[in-house]
This record gives structure tokens, C-alpha cells and sequence, in this order.
């Protein structure tokens, strides 16, 4: 079943994320992604997030759709605009890759080529919009299209600190879904209770939520994201229980699988990122029960 019947008929859709390399070698891309073929639904692939550059998620794509796989890349207008968007998103349906998740592109500041110039000729409700133009066979000079492309299209929802901003948050998801987003990927929060109220006040808006679950690598990882990232609500528990267990990696792994299990009872689907451990994505899926 394809990731827009999953989200059409209400079940739920497992997508783990890869990123392409920095480089040529797509040998540990490719390996990875073979260890979950027929166990996950779609791979997500970002396009040089974080300012950091390497392969374009438009080949990524097409690499995953030469395994079999079922692509999601991600498309913003930080780097590109309006012409080479519309451009790549065209090549992107003719390469099989019918999957967008609209993002906002990190600042360049953290990135590996900071004298590299935004462009920013469109914002992410204008992105949307663009999509649904050229679904509709025109582009956005308002000239037809010589045959339309089809794409599932979703939004990224902003890293929320308190019921205030969430409400902010569902409030801004509603514009984006008005302007042509068909499901919603939210932020990976390590509190079930706070991501299952944030769940639900999205629900609220009627197309499917997807969840996001974070892989953590060690204590020192845990320990920079609770400081560095309050919104994550990465509580003192769990970098306890990370640092008293005889096998941490495996905690790290039960910690992710745990949290899927909890968000598979409130959500349409969960993303999985695991930051550089993409081979140990099938032990958490052994973990999840998926």
C-alpha cells in the first residue's frame, strides 16, 4: 500500500529518515535502506538540512526508488527559487518520487559553507501553494502545464515550549493545510503525555498527524538536547535510566521503541531519525513491535 493510501485510509505509516552523502559513496545509503525494505512504508530524505551539503534529496529519492522503496523528500526555499523549484519538483514526479514534505530551511549560520547566499524566494505557505498549482497544470507564472504531476504533500510543524504556542503552532498548521498540506510531521518531544496533547490538538484539524521519534546515541547526546533543546522535554529520568543501564546503546534503542509504541495508540504514523545510526533502525522497529 502507498504512504497516500496509508494516510487516506487511516492506518499507520512507518517512515524512517536518511540522509544522502557527502560524496559519491552510496554504498552504506543503499545498505541500510535494503535491511528495511518491506518493514517501513517511505524514507524521508532531507535536502542539505542544516546547512550542511551533500547529495540533493532529488537523487536520494531516485535512489530509493531503484530499491523499491517508496520516497518523501523534503523541498524549501532556502536554496532554490520559484523556477528551479518548480523545475526540480517536475523532475521529481517523472523520477517516481510523488512524496513532499515542505520544510522551513535551517539558517546557514551552523552550516559548512556559511559565505553560501539564502535565497528565500518563497515561504513555506507559498511553497505549498506552488505545489498545488502545478497539480492543477499550471505553473506559477500561470502557464499550462504539457501534462500534471501528482504529489502527496505535508508540512513540518515548528518545535513547541507551552500550551501558548502550541495553540500559535495549530492555528499556523491551519493556514498551511488551507494553502494545500494533506498531512502534518510534528516535532520529536521525549514527554508522551505533553507529544499525546499535542497530538491530539492537531488531530482537531482533520488530515493525518504524523509523530517524529529521535534516536538518542548516549548520555552526552541527552545531556546537550535537554539543555540545548527545552522543547524537547528530555527529563532527567531518562538520562538517568540511559546512564545506569549496563548496555547503553540497547537503552537507546528500547527508549525509541518505547516511544513508538506509545505514539502508534495516538498518531497516524511515526518518523524515525537516528542521525547517523540508520543501521540500527531495524532493531528499533524489533523494538516498536513494527
Amino acid at each position: 500500500m502507498s504512504f497516500q493510501a496509508k494516510l487516506s485510509s487511516g492506518e499507520f505509516a512507518v517512515l524512517a529518515e536518511m540522509n544522502t552523502p557527502k560524496g559519491i559513496d552510496i554504498s552504506e545509503l543503499i545498505t541500510n535502506v535494503r535491511y528495511l525494505k518491506s518493514r517501513i512504508d517511505t524514507i524521508v530524505i532531507p535536502d542539505m538540512d542544516n546547512g550542511v551539503m551533500h547529495m540533493s534529496a532529488l537523487a536520494g529519492g531516485a535512489l530509493m526508488r531503484q530499491q523499491g522503496i517508496e520516497p518523501l523528500i523534503h523541498v524549501y526555499g532556502r536554496d532554490r527559487n520559484r523556477m528551479a523549484l518548480q523545475g526540480d519538483l517536475l523532475a521529481a514526479h517523472v523520477l517516481g518520487i510523488h512524496n513532499l514534505l515542505v520544510v522551513q530551511g535551517e539558517d546557514m549560520a551552523n552550516g559548512d559553507h556559511q559565505d553560501a547566499v539564502p535565497v528565500n524566494d518563497l515561504d513555506e505557505i507559498a511553497l505549498l501553494r506552488m505545489v498545488g498549482s502545478l497539480t492543477r497544470g499550471s505553473d506559477m507564472a500561470g502557464f499550462e502545464l504539457k501534462g500534471t504531476p501528482e504529489f502527496t504533500v505535508g508540512c513540518a510543524i515548528a518545535p513547541i515550549a507551552d500550551a501558548a504556542q502550541l495553540k500559535q503552532e495549530v492555528e499556523a498548521a491551519k493556514k498551511k493545510i488551507d494553502a494545500g498540506a494533506q498531512y502534518l510531521l510534528l516535532p520529536p518531544v521525549f514527554d508522551s503525555l505533553f507529544y499525546t496533547q499535542m497530538i491530539e490538538a492537531f488531530k482537531a484539524l482533520k488530515v493525518p498527524v504524523i509523530a517524529s521519534v529521535f534516536l538518542l546515541k548516549n548520555v552526552g547526546m541527552a545531556r546537550y538536547i535537554s539543555i540545548n533543546d527545552p522543547n524537547s522535554r528530555l527529563s532527567e529520568d531518562t538520562i538517568r535510566r540511559i546512564r545506569k543501564a549496563k548496555d547503553r546503546e540497547n537503552e537507546c534503542i528500547s527508549i525509541a521503541g518505547e516511544m513508538i509504541r506509545s505514539l502508534k495508540k495516538v498518531s497516524q504514523g511515526v518518523k524515525i531519525s537516528a542521525l547517523g545510526w540508520e543501521d540500527r533502525l531495524p532493531a528499533i522497529l524489533d523494538s516498536a513491535g513494527l
